[in-house]
């Protein structure tokens, strides 16, 4: 059930992940705390309803099986009596009642199954509460501590020669950048220009040769 999943979800949380990737640690924990709350107040409204569903059902269970007697106590009756049609009746509806009444039983070993689920859902989460509300204020301040450090951290690089030194060191590499490119935009404008002269000197080999054929032929 969904209710079920959920609390399992809240379970297997691990605090410390959830609040490191926060944003706002103490709004998350706080947030989770109410939500634990919120599913606690479900999950304890479940696990009332299954185990008066429970009760219900082998109260029916009971109801029936008294019915399964009493038409067997008709049918032998009825035998004594010696009318088989009735007695013959009365074993049917018996047996109707035990059907229901075995029906019922697997009923209540469900029933019994899911309270026992819900049972557990609920100590976990009254387990993982306890452990949330404990840390709650040490997580909180470990956070603060924390982001304390960082801005000090921050604050001694943006007053020292750090950000001076990121900057002359990426105009650097941008210069050495711009100077890759120009070698090599002349490079290939080299290249090309050879290129065309040796398919002139190409074209003009290709010509003799057909000259001198020619000449062999005498065309």
């Amino acid at each position: 059930m969904a209710l079920l999943e959920r609390v399992s979800t809240l379970v297997r949380a691990n605090l410390n992940d959830l609040i490191d990737k926060a944003e706002h640690p103490e709004k998350m924990i706080k947030q989770i705390i109410l939500d634990m709350h919120n599913q606690l107040l479900q999950v304890k409204t479940q696990v009332a309803i299954a185990i008066a569903d429970q009760h219900l059902l082998e109260q029916k269970q009971k109801d029936n099986e008294a019915k399964v007697a009493d038409w067997m106590r008709k049918a032998e009756l009825a035998v004594g009596k010696r009318q088989d049609d009735l007695a013959r009746a009365a074993l049917q509806r018996s047996e109707s009642y035990r059907e229901l009444s075995e029906g019922f039983t697997q009923q209540i070993v469900d029933q019994k199954a899911q309270v026992e689920n819900l049972k557990t859902a609920l100590r976990q989460l009254e387990q993982k509460l306890a452990e949330a509300q404990g840390k709650a204020d040490l997580l909180v301040a470990q956070h603060r501590r924390a982001r304390a450090v960082r801005k000090a951290s921050e604050a001694r690089m943006a007053g020292g020669n750090g950000g001076s030194t990121a900057t002359f060191e990426r105009m650097q590499h941008k210069v050495a950048q711009e100077e890759a490119v120009s070698h090599a935009n002349s490079q290939l404008a080299a290249e090309e220009i050879e290129g065309r002269l040796a398919e002139l000197e190409k074209q003009d080999r290709i010509e003799r040769l057909l000259a001198e054929l020619k000449a062999k032929r005498g065309v």
